[in-house]
């Protein structure tokens, strides 16, 4: 046989044919090593250490001189009693499946072979003890090293049956789509599934998962959950199910809320097997085209997570589902109570007006005025919860018109200044500068700056409350400013929400209502405490005609 070396002062490369130069070469390379050996095998590689008098020697010589000994193999139930002997001619000895040929690495000298065979010495090798080369075969070893599992672990599993756990990582879709149909074949008892968008829902109907679906649960009997967001398509499959006995109670659709979607779809099959898949481009038509990276494993641990969160988000779904119909409901009776609360509203009203132009005695006069007062507050009640359900259904209606602000400022401060006769220490002062013109809906508006006129007065004992309206970068600003108590730091958070109120008399819907017509015009509204601490001043923006 032929030596091939390649020589560079004492550097040296070689690549070594024949049994007699290969084992020398090997015995040599051991005898050098004084601190460690690091060496990996293939399945092949226990026996030839074990049987082979001078690799054994070899090993054992290391171990005498100190040094220690890391070596990784493919523990099979074919090389199972060899690598049992094996793990006590070294320090430590792990597993890792399906790596080929050897390399073996010490502080200095690297050598690697392809060719194995069982219990039989190594007839081909290449040696080098070139820097360069012992890293990289240290690189490739620590590599290696840290995705092996300890010997004793896998001749465990081996010897009990077990099936070694895994976590893999999968980049190729095609194999995704083709590892998804083989674990559906495979169910045998639950299939849980949870599609990200409902894009990804009808991707893979079309692609035939769902039909493949429906056949497994006819031909071996398995049941289905399927959580998905809704779509015309994901509910006409729903509707086609429906009509499919075979599938009566055994497939089960449940509609995932926008709050709990992910970018994940997930696959659970018999609590056995998980596969987790991203969707990278979800405006694709193929699933081919749409899926990123997936993790396909049947750890215990790693399934079992991917369970409970299923049910989890299965058990939150039922839940959005109980609390929509329960909304609804609310919503209908609210609307229901608002409109039957007006209708006899408007003839107290008038009824009690008519009878106070008739009333001359002041004392009278006054018990006429006090039920005109909170009929009044009841209408405005009802109006509220009404303008409430239109905002919430999205069928507030706006009539825009141009008009000067200032002069629904000005009604709405004689309108507020009759709520604070009898207060003789609190004023409103007005004083309009010039023309503030916009574009909106004239007794919206209007009813936004009497709301916030009104809440200025609930907390303001005394002082003064200055609306005023100015225009600066193409905004008309509207401000109402008190000296009242200011805003509680508590209520902050949620100022313009529903119920937000501190107030023993207010609901808390004038400031939703206010923000909702705002927004619906292009503009903001806020609110801030004054700097010299008292009071707050409520503002909002609405562009310019």
């Amino acid at each position: 046989m032929v030596s091939l070396s390649v020589r560079n002062d004492r550097a040296l490369t070689e690549m070594l044919y024949g049994a007699e130069k290969a084992v020398g070469r090997g015995i040599e390379f051991m005898s050098n090593a004084k601190k460690r050996m690091d060496i990996y095998f293939d399945t092949r590689g226990a026996s030839i250490v074990v049987e082979i008098d001078a690799y054994r020697k070899g090993y054992e010589g290391i171990r005498k001189r100190g040094g220690r000994i890391r070596a990784i193999t493919d523990i099979t139930k074919e090389n199972i009693r060899y690598c049992k002997r094996l793990a006590g001619m070294v320090d430590e000895l792990r597993h890792l499946s399906d790596i080929k040929g050897g390399i073996a690495v010490t502080e200095g000298e690297y050598m690697a072979t392809t060719v194995l065979a069982k219990a039989k010495p190594l007839t081909e090798v290449i040696y080098s003890n070139v820097p360069e080369m012992v890293r990289q075969g240290q690189y490739i070893f620590d590599a290696f090293w840290e995705k092996a599992i300890p010997a004793s672990e896998r001749i465990r599993e081996i010897e009990e049956g077990i099936k070694p756990e895994f976590i893999e990582t999968i980049k190729d879709p095609v194999r995704i789509q083709a590892l998804a149909y083989d674990i559906l074949k495979g169910a045998r008892k639950e299939v849980l599934i949870m599609f990200s968008t409902a894009n990804a829902f009808q991707r893979q109907e079309r692609a035939g998962a769902l039909k493949l679906l429906t056949k497994e649960i006819e031909k071996v009997g398995i049941t289905a959950k399927i959580l998905t967001p809704f779509s015309d398509e994901v509910r006409s499959f729903v509707e086609r199910l429906a009509r499919q006995p075979q599938c009566a109670g055994r497939i089960v659709v449940q509609h995932v809320h926008p709050a709990s979607q992910t970018t994940t779809s997930l696959l659970v099959v018999d609590s056995t097997y998980s596969l987790a898949v991203e969707v990278k481009d979800d405006t694709k038509e193929t699933s081919i085209e749409a899926m990123g990276l997936a993790t396909f494993s049947n750890s215990k641990a790693t399934v079992q997570t991917y369970v409970s969160i299923f049910n989890t988000l299965w058990k939150q779904a039922q839940l959005y589902e109980q609390l929509e119909v329960h909304d609804r409901m609310q919503k209908e009776f609210i609307d229901i109570a608002a409109h039957e609360l007006r209708s006899p509203m408007q003839p107290i009203i008038g009824m009690s007006e008519i009878l106070l132009h008739r009333i001359t005695d002041e004392q009278n006069r006054e018990l006429v005025n006090i039920i005109i007062r909170n009929a009044e507050r009841l209408r405005q009640l009802s109006e509220n919860i009404l303008d409430v359900t239109r905002i919430e259904s999205r069928s507030l209606q706006m009539h825009k018109e141009s008009f000067d602000v200032n002069q629904v400022i000005g009604k709405a401060v004689e309108d507020a200044r009759s709520l604070i006769v009898h207060r003789d220490r609190l004023r409103i002062s007005f004083a309009p500068k010039g023309c503030v013109s916009v574009n909106a809906d004239r007794a919206r508006i209007a009813q936004v700056i009497y709301n916030l006129l009104d809440n200025a007065i609930k907390f303001t004992k005394e002082g003064t409350i200055l609306p005023s309206a100015e225009v600066i970068d193409g905004f008309a600003i509207v401000s109402i400013r008190d000296s009242g108590r200011g805003i509680d730091p508590e209520i902050f958070p949620t100022l313009f929400s529903k119920f937000a109120s501190k107030s023993e008399k207010g609901t808390g819907l004038g400031l939703f209502i206010a923000k909702s017509v705002v927004q619906s015009h292009g503009g903001k509204i806020w609110a801030r405490n004054n700097e010299n601490g008292k009071g707050a001043t409520f503002a909002f923006s609405l562009p310019v005609a």
